[in-house]
């Protein structure tokens, strides 16, 4: 089929092109910059940015379906370009796709219902939640709920997938930083709160796999698919296995969790000032880090036929040679 994949340049988009491209599929890519690994593989590159909505509607013209990764990610940023990006960008690639026809594949989040509580096993029918204490996870529920109210409204084909925390060869996010900073890190509460993630290979897949039983009338549409490891484990160990991973030694310090949201909280009403405006939201980063978020997949096993093909010990295993192969440069 034709495909367009918006942010085709990134993490996973690049994966998803690699997936569709090896199968035979004609594959479109929309970013700003080009990829030489995008051109080897014979992707054609749009490159203009998401935002801009004539750029989005030529590149959709002629493709049967978007897989739409493009996205704000983090947390350092202004809230205006994740409100543009995310949920704008995303409101320009709906309407690309009712204008042409195309059916669409829309990347969300987990964090679209994480509220500081812990969310243990839990499905797709536990709500969004209320309170955001980020800019990204605010406007990733914006996009979710545009795409998911516009399938229902009968206006596209669509599904939307919520991959947690990707990871894998190649992660520019992630795991740069947690090499970066890990001497500053310190475990939150004296046991680690359990989480499950999503090596990217998985995650890849799972696009695919939307983007094959997705048909107007599937029970796909208008439905949200949380996409995992199926392998919780605890946060300290997930770090400790990644650092081990880039040959660097474990983390191990704790610290109480009731000091450090104080401390979060005093820091969040800093940000509104304008000379500590650049100050990350660490409410979303300590919530993150001190509570439970491990989901049921049962509904992409059962709707979307998913099963993580890449074990967590193999994926380890390809990351630990592939950060080999690049200090070896």
């Amino acid at each position: 089929m034709r495909v367009l994949v918006t942010g085709g340049g990134g993490f996973l988009g690049e994966a998803v092109c690699r997936r569709l491209a090896v199968r035979g599929d004609t594959v479109r890519a929309l970013q700003r910059r080009h990829s030489p690994a995008l051109a080897a593989l014979g992707v054609i590159q749009h490159l203009a940015d998401v935002r801009d909505r004539a750029a989005v509607l030529a590149a959709v013209a002629g493709c049967e379906a978007v897989v739409h990764c493009a996205a704000k990610a983090g947390v350092h940023g202004r809230d205006r370009d994740y409100e543009e990006i995310n949920v704008s960008g995303t409101r320009n690639v709906l309407d690309a796709c009712e204008r042409h026809g195309a059916r669409l594949v829309h990347t969300s989040s987990p964090s679209v219902v994480h509220d500081g509580r812990d969310l243990e096993g839990v499905d797709e029918s536990v709500p969004y939640a209320r309170h955001f204490p980020a800019a990204y996870p605010r406007t990733k529920a914006e996009a979710e709920r545009l795409v998911l109210t516009a399938a229902a409204a009968g206006r596209v084909t669509a599904v939307a997938l919520r991959p947690h925390l990707i990871w894998g060869p190649g992660d520019p996010h992630f795991l740069p930083r947690l090499v970066a900073y890990r001497r500053l890190l310190w475990l939150l509460g004296e046991t680690d709160k359990t989480i499950d993630t999503v090596y990217i290979d998985n995650a890849a897949d799972a696009h695919l796999l939307a983007l094959d039983r997705l048909r107007p009338g599937s029970a796909q549409v208008g439905r949200a698919y949380f996409i995992t490891q199926d392998q919780p484990c605890g946060f300290g160990e997930w770090l400790n296995l990644l650092l081990r991973a880039a040959g660097l030694p474990p983390v191990t310090r704790r610290a109480p969790v009731g000091p450090v949201l104080s401390a979060a909280r005093l820091l969040e009403r800093l940000r509104r000032l304008p000379l500590t405006r650049h100050l990350p939201p660490l409410m979303f980063l300590v919530e993150q880090a001190s509570t439970a978020h491990w989901f049921d997949i049962s509904a992409a096993r059962c709707d979307l036929g998913y099963r993580p093909r890449v074990s967590t010990a193999e994926g380890l295993a390809r990351l630990t040679a592939h950060l080999a192969a690049e200090n070896a440069r």
